[in-house]
């Protein structure tokens, strides 16, 4: 890690906060979202300080608990009534705008690559076309909310298509992990998230980006924009 410039630790931090507040925003500055992710962060900052997750040795491989309490909760959430509530109440405005920290995400991602902390097929020299989604993000945001008529199969395609990227990039990551069902990188894992602050990529950033991603789907399918 010390190969890793301070202004890479600082990029993601901001890439981090960013998403945060974005996501605060989205849900109309509900502050029990700031304090349950708090939270979520220290537990998740305390684990990875701690090595539970550099323990490769353990079964199930600790990997997976980077991604899994995630994608449980928003499964819960979009399946249960309450949830899908929550979901229609978000502002689809900040959902989108939410996606320009994809930017940072990618470059952090490179230098992490450079680090030898995750390969290259997890960044956009690589297989990982999700810088994609932030750089296009301005363009879409204005082109769905900035013009006279509201454009919600653009926004609804745009989302797809970034979902897709999203779930390329997630694959990668996984299957380059190290534990038992790891297929590729073997000379390069990816081992970089199982680091502090790293770690608040899946556990953080790719929870709250999923959650808008599917969020903006289902409210520019339902028109509830």
């Amino acid at each position: 890690m010390e190969s890793i410039s301070i202004w890479v630790f600082i990029l993601f931090l901001v890439a981090t906060v960013a998403s945060i507040v974005f996501f605060w925003l989205a849900a109309n500055k509900r502050n029990i979202i700031v304090t349950l992710l708090a939270i979520w962060m220290v537990l998740q900052a305390v684990l990875s300080l701690s090595g539970f997750y550099q323990n490769t040795e353990a079964f199930p491989p600790r990997f997976i608990f980077l991604l899994t309490p995630g994608i449980l909760f928003i499964v819960a959430l979009f399946f249960s009534k309450n949830g899908k509530t929550f979901i229609d109440g978000l502002n689809i405005k900040w959902l989108t705008i939410l996606h320009i920290v994809r930017i940072p995400v990618e470059i952090v991602l490179f230098y992490v690559y450079m680090a030898g902390l995750i390969p290259i097929e997890m960044t956009f020299d690589g297989y990982n076309l999700d810088i994609f989604s932030g750089l296009s993000t301005p363009v879409i945001f204005y082109l769905t909310f900035k013009t006279k008529k509201t454009k919600r199969w653009l926004l609804a395609s745009w989302n797809i298509l970034c979902l897709g990227l999203l779930l390329n990039v997630l694959t990668i990551a996984v299957l380059s992990a190290e534990t038992p069902f790891q297929k590729i990188a073997m000379d390069q894992p990816n081992i970089g998230v199982t680091y502090f602050p790293f770690v608040w990529l899946p556990t953080v950033i790719v929870p709250i980006v999923l959650i808008s991603q599917l969020a903006g789907i289902r409210k520019a399918i339902k028109n509830k924009l």
